[in-house]
């Protein structure tokens, strides 16, 4: 089949249809739970054109037959992977590693690991920032960070570590000298989160929006801006879901900019943006 001259390599799409739009808004929001506002048509009509010129297909009809189809393994995931935002950065929101350093950590039975979720990790900067604080105060006491995410397009680029040195800027100095290494030669500008860090985070994708898998209890659990793409009976539903893995006398971390007020009765306030299981 040869290329449809209106979807040239670099060419833009045809305009999406608002009932097109639609359809995509709703099997993301049926798989994800994400719900995508109308003033997202752009985004959708933007990150979906790649497939369309890639399948070469002449609008988004097509595309969402085809996705829906089946006919194409791993094409789900792809779509998956480009309507979800992953933006994010080292010791984002400073103040809850503070808190799981002065406060979790400080007081944590050394007869169990101290275990801590990222449940929206992304591109890793939330769980690498989470164990480099572990390992500076926990000293030799066990502890563990899974990782998790819906696409697996970033949890591949977690896995790696190795990031611009623009986004070290908001790592602590101590934490970029001890767990860092700066790269020389064709990685200059680069760093590489050390493997004694790396090592101790296990990544797994996971839908939180779908039956957990089992991973067990955590003394700590971060689900921090991800809830904003939430309409209010997915957020009762995810939040009910994590609060399960959480133990008596854990902590559940979310966004500055979210709270739990009508999503559960099940966790109290006691910080900014910090429950705890009762």
């Amino acid at each position: 089949m040869s290329a449809r001259p209106w979807l040239a390599p670099g060419a833009c799409a045809f305009a999406i249809s608002m009932e097109e739009f639609r359809r995509f808004k709703a099997w993301i929001h049926g798989i994800a739970g994400i719900s995508l506002a109308d003033h997202k048509h752009a985004l959708v009509t933007s990150r979906l054109a790649p497939r369309l010129r890639h399948h070469q297909l002449a609008d988004y009809g097509e595309y969402f037959r085809l996705l829906t189809s089946g006919a194409v393994p791993g094409e789900a995931q792809i779509a998956v992977d480009l309507l979800t935002t992953n933006e994010t950065y080292f010791f984002r929101e400073p103040g809850h590693f503070d808190f799981l350093r002065q406060t979790i950590a400080a007081a944590h039975d050394s007869a169990r690991p101290l275990r801590v979720w990222s449940a929206a990790s992304s591109s890793g900067e939330e769980p690498y920032s989470i164990a480099m604080t572990l390992a500076a105060c926990m000293g030799q006491h066990a502890w563990e960070v899974l990782a998790s995410d819906l696409s697996s397009r970033v949890l591949e680029r977690a896995k790696t570590g190795h990031y611009a040195m623009t986004r070290a800027a908001s790592i602590p100095r101590e934490h970029l000298l001890d767990y860092c290494l700066k790269g020389i030669g064709e990685r200059d500008g680069t760093f590489l989160v050390d493997a004694a860090i790396r090592d101790r985070i296990r990544f797994l994708q996971i839908n939180l929006n779908g039956d957990l898998p089992r991973v067990g209890e955590f003394e700590v659990i971060f689900l921090r801006n991800v809830m904003i793409y939430f309409d209010q009976d997915t957020k009762r539903r995810v939040v009910s879901r994590l609060v399960r893995h959480l133990r008596r006398g854990g902590y559940l971390f979310v966004g500055h900019a979210e709270s739990l007020n009508g999503v559960s009765d099940e966790l109290e306030c006691v910080s900014v943006s910090v429950y705890r299981k009762p």
